[in-house]
C-alpha cells in the first residue's frame, strides 16, 4: 500500500469550464475508510518497518514509512528508533532513503539529530544532502557565529560551491534568510498596478515566513479589478504553503517557495490524498518553459531578465520573488495548488490545523463529510470557481510572504492592501488621469 503518489503519476483530466460541488465525492474520507488507514499507517507503515532490522530486504519499508513520518509529522518512540538505525547506517543507504531519512528528521525532530547531522556534514559528498544537513543545523542555531561557521565548511567542503543551483542557493540562504524574513516588502499597490502590462489572471498567496501559519489567496482578473462577491466584499481563499517537512524553498518537497507560477488550466487528480476537487495547475521556470509564459517575451534575453519582466522596478531587486525561479532551476517541479482529503485531526496541536500540510504545494482548506464521502465547504473548490467565472483558465499565480507576525494572514490585512489600491485606481480615472507605472508607484501625467 503507497501511502503517497508521486505527482508526476497523477492521472489529471483537464477541463476548461465551471465543476459540479454536488458531484465531487471521495471514499477516502468515509469514516472506515479512515480508520483503516490510519491504523495501517501506524501499525503497519511505521511500527512494523522499524522493528525490522534494517538490512537490503528492509530498505524500502524504511523509506516508505521515512515518508509517511514526514507527510504527517509524527513523533514517537518507534519512530525515533527507526530514524536512528538509519542514520546508525547512512554510510550503506540508497541516496533516495537517505534523502528521506534526512527529510524525516528535519520535519518530525528539530533538534535531537544535532550531533548526527554535523557528523554527517564532514563527509557527505551529496551537494543536496548537505544542503539537508547544513539547513536542519542552521535551524537548531542561526546565530552570526554559527551561520559563518557553515558557510565556511560549505566553501571548503564544496570550493566550486557557486557552480552548484542548491549550494549557491543555500549560501544565499544562510547569508540572507534571517535579515529577509525581517524586511518589509516592496510596495503591493505597485505589484498589483503591473498585472496592466500583462494582462492576465493574477492569483497571489499572500504568505508569512513562518509556514506555521496559514495564508490567503486572491483573484486579479484580466481586466484588473479583484474577485469580490456580491455584496461588493473581497473573496479570500485559505491557503497553507507549508509542507510537511517545512524544508527550507530550495530542497525538494521543502515549504512552497516564493515567486511566480504560470497557472496552466485546472484538472481533477486520482490521488486519494489531493482528493477529487479540481486543482490548479502551475508550472515553474524551467519546468516547462515552452508553456510558462502567457505573454510575449524576449526569447534573446536571460530566462531571469523575462521572469522579473513580469513584476516591476521596484520588485525585480526583491531576492525572495526569484525563490521560485532558482527551486526550478534546481530541479523542483510539480507544486500544484490543491485540496485536500487528509486528516485534519493528524495536525491538531498544530498552528496550522484545520489545514494540511502537503509535500510543497498550496494547499486549500476543505472539510469532508465522513459519513457521506461529499464536501461541507471547500476553499479549494471556491478559489477555482471564482478563477474560473471571468474567461480564460491560464495566468499566473504570486506567492508572497508579507511579513513574520506569529499568525494566520487576516482578511483584514488584505481587505486593506487591496482597497487602498483599487480607491486610488478609482481616484485617479475619476480625474482623468490615466494610470501608469513607474519605479517608485503610480504616475498619472506620463506614458508606461
Amino acid at each position: 500500500m503507497k501511502l503517497l503518489i508521486p505527482l508526476s503519476l497523477l492521472c489529471c483530466l483537464s477541463l476548461h469550464a465551471q465543476y459540479s460541488r454536488d458531484n465531487i465525492y471521495s471514499d477516502f474520507v468515509l469514516y472506515n475508510q479512515r480508520v483503516k488507514f490510519d491504523q495501517y499507517l501506524r501499525e503497519q507503515t511505521i511500527k512494523a518497518t522499524f522493528e525490522k532490522t534494517l538490512n537490503s530486504e528492509t530498505e524500502d519499508y524504511y523509506r516508505e514509512a521515512c515518508w509517511a513520518v514526514s507527510q504527517y509529522v509524527l513523533q514517537s518512540p518507534v519512530v525515533e528508533k527507526g530514524l536512528h538505525n538509519l542514520f546508525n547506517g547512512y554510510n550503506g543507504l540508497e541516496p533516495a532513503t537517505k534523502r528521506a531519512l534526512l527529510e524525516a528528521a528535519y520535519a518530525s525532530y528539530p533538534n535531537i539529530f544535532y550531533k548526527e547531522m554535523t557528523q554527517l556534514m564532514q563527509q557527505e559528498t551529496s551537494p543536496r544532502f548537505f544542503a539537508m544537513q547544513a539547513v536542519y543545523l542552521y535551524r537548531i542555531d542561526h546565530s552570526s557565529k554559527k551561520t559563518a561557521a557553515l558557510r565556511q565548511q560549505l566553501h571548503s567542503h564544496f570550493p566550486g560551491y557557486d557552480t552548484l543551483p542548491v549550494l549557491k542557493e543555500l549560501d544565499h540562504y544562510l547569508l540572507h534568510h534571517d535579515s529577509l524574513a525581517h524586511a518589509a516588502t516592496p510596495p503591493l499597490d505597485v505589484l498589483f498596478a503591473q498585472q496592466k502590462i500583462t494582462g492576465q489572471k493574477i492569483i497571489y498567496s499572500f504568505q508569512r515566513w513562518n509556514r506555521d501559519y496559514a495564508g490567503l489567496a486572491v483573484i486579479q482578473n484580466a481586466d484588473g479589478h479583484f474577485c469580490r462577491d456580491t455584496s461588493g466584499r473581497l473573496l479570500v481563499f485559505r491557503q497553507l504553503a507549508r509542507s510537511g517537512s517545512d524544508l527550507p524553498y530550495f530542497i525538494t518537497n521543502g515549504s512552497t517557495p516564493q515567486g511566480i507560477y504560470s497557472i496552466q488550466g485546472t484538472a481533477v487528480s486520482h490521488n486519494n490524498l489531493i482528493g477529487p476537487t479540481p486543482n490548479i495547475q502551475l508550472v515553474m521556470p524551467f519546468e516547462a518553459d515552452s508553456v510558462y509564459w502567457h505573454h510575449a517575451v524576449d526569447s534573446t534575453k536571460p530566462a531571469l531578465d523575462n521572469y522579473l519582466g513580469i513584476l516591476p522596478a521596484s520588485w525585480q531587486s526583491y531576492d525572495p520573488m526569484t525563490e521560485a525561479f532558482y527551486a526550478g532551476k534546481i530541479g523542483r517541479t510539480e507544486i500544484i495548488a490543491h485540496g485536500t482529503t487528509i486528516d485534519p485531526d493528524y495536525f491538531k496541536d498544530k498552528p496550522y490545523y484545520p489545514l494540511t500540510p502537503t509535500m510543497g504545494c498550496l494547499c486549500a482548506q476543505e472539510n469532508w463529510n465522513m459519513f457521506t464521502g461529499k464536501i461541507n465547504s471547500s476553499e479549494q473548490f471556491n478559489l477555482v470557481s471564482t478563477f474560473l467565472s471571468t474567461p480564460g483558465d491560464t495566468g499566473y499565480l504570486m506567492v508572497i510572504n508579507i511579513n513574520d507576525l506569529p499568525q494566520p494572514v487576516s482578511r483584514e490585512e488584505i481587505e486593506q492592501m487591496v482597497n487602498a489600491f483599487e480607491h486610488n485606481k478609482k481616484e485617479a480615472v475619476s480625474k482623468g488621469q490615466p494610470l501608469f507605472i513607474f519605479k517608485g508607484g503610480f504616475v498619472h501625467n506620463g506614458g508606461e
